[in-house]
């Protein structure tokens, strides 16, 4: 009995060496501790474990509209968890402005502005959806074929803004190479190959 007790002992210290040898430096270095004090329960309600991405449409950018008050818990609790808030000013215009940004691990992804409620949002968050099926990073001919009756040339030249085709509420900004002298629409054969930047809407 002494002897099958020594041996299990033994074996269960091997295998002790083992799991905790050569691996031990892999596996502690993907080790992630959870904090229940940190956790964003918000996110494990049942109506997030199957979310789409935010959209954009004539009416809003996701559950954010015209309708919307310009304070965090109503613009948090229309983006959801996916987005950290932060509040600023800037000047535009001569005018004051106040707006909200939504961040994801630190980058800019909304840029939201208004008075009491939402006015104007600027996107640029590459996960986001416009009416027309387009994103951020989109060529420029997945919408347009041509330029004329649908854009204008923007900030100083070096982009071009143009309406969306079917949602009257949003605007596109593209940006690329080969622009030519300031205000003057590029080449459509040049356009085509430009990305979308930003998605704005606006009520």
């Amino acid at each position: 009995m002494k002897l099958l007790k020594t041996a299990l002992l033994t074996s269960a210290m091997l295998l002790g060496g083992c799991a905790g040898s050569g691996q031990s430096t892999a596996t502690e270095s993907t080790v992630h501790w959870w904090n229940p004090l940190t956790y964003s329960w918000s996110s494990a309600l049942p109506w997030h474990w199957f979310s789409s991405p935010v959209k954009v449409t004539d009416q809003g950018v996701g559950g954010l509209n015209s309708l919307t008050p310009m304070n965090e818990s109503e613009i948090h609790q229309a983006l959801g968890s996916d987005y950290q808030l932060r509040q600023g000013m800037r000047t535009e215009n001569g005018n004051i402005v106040t707006f909200w940004q939504a961040l994801k691990q630190g980058q800019v992804m909304l840029d939201i502005q208004g008075q009491s409620t939402i006015s104007r949002i600027t996107v640029t968050d590459p996960s986001v959806v416009t009416a027309d099926g387009v994103h951020i990073g989109s060529p420029f001919s997945a919408l347009y074929s041509k330029a004329f009756g649908h854009c204008q040339s923007a900030d100083n030249g070096n982009s071009v803004q143009c309406r969306s085709p079917v949602a009257g509420n949003i605007q596109y900004l593209y940006q690329g190479e080969g622009h030519g002298p300031e205000g003057i629409m590029p080449a459509d054969e040049t356009l085509k190959n430009w990305t979308l930047t930003k998605i704005i809407w606006q009520q």
